[in-house]
């Protein structure tokens, strides 16, 4: 089998694993046992399972921005005038479903990759994501800003992570909150209606007119 092969063997057992269990929880035996290599190809491909996260989460990241880009250019060859709010938060909830449709274990892993950079003690995972994305997510915020309502740096900043903050929980509780929202005798909500819910709030959430004056404990 080619080293490619190899590589791509361990990327996949790796994400599955870290699905089901977590970063933290799965060990360098799991994915050896599993993917039938020995620690010294994982090593060689890889370097370490700090480096095998990284490598799992430009897997997934890579094709969402891909995705991203390609619909925020396309509308932008249309013409016309500032780009709404909503139609940005839906080309990023379109973008997300992409990823869903990846692998059986594609949301799972992002959003734990997700939750790992942002909520866990990952500085490593949150500076590959600033160095490798940043500039090209810029493009995107820039149009999304244009809508969003006046505020600073600051501001724009926080609002931001409101709104990542929004869909981490939401995708990482999915299928609770999907149980929790269905009507008795009714299926169940599907990932593509919950998200398209989100479009208003969210955008409601960067259009809200930015607060100066203090708050004040009661």
């Amino acid at each position: 089998m080619q080293q490619s092969d190899t590589a791509g063997r361990i990327l996949h057992v790796a994400a599955s694993l870290f699905a089901e269990q977590g970063f933290a929880e799965t060990t360098m035996r799991q994915i050896t046992a599993k993917a039938g290599v020995n620690l010294a190809a994982v090593n060689y491909h890889f370097g370490s399972k700090e480096r095998l996260i990284l490598a799992v989460a430009e897997t997934y990241i890579t094709p969402l921005l891909v995705n991203l880009t390609q619909r925020l250019e396309e509308r932008q060859a249309l013409g016309g005038q500032t780009i709404a709010l909503e139609e940005l938060v839906e080309m990023m909830m379109r973008a997300l479903l992409r990823v869903d449709g990846q692998t059986q274990d594609a949301l799972a892993v992002f959003t734990r990759l997700l939750d790992l950079a942002y909520m866990g003690p990952q500085q490593a995972l949150r500076d590959f994501l600033a160095d490798k994305y940043g500039l090209r997510l810029q493009p995107f915020l820039m149009q999304v800003r244009a809508d969003s309502a006046p505020m600073n740096d600051d501001e724009f900043f926080w609002r931001l992570h409101f709104l990542l903050g929004s869909v981490v929980f939401t995708l990482s509780n999915f299928k609770t909150l999907s149980r929790m929202g269905q009507a008795p005798g009714e299926p169940g909500v599907d990932l593509e209606r919950i998200l398209h819910r989100m479009v208003p709030v969210l955008a409601a959430g960067l259009q809200a007119r930015a607060e100066t004056t203090q708050f004040c404990w009661l």
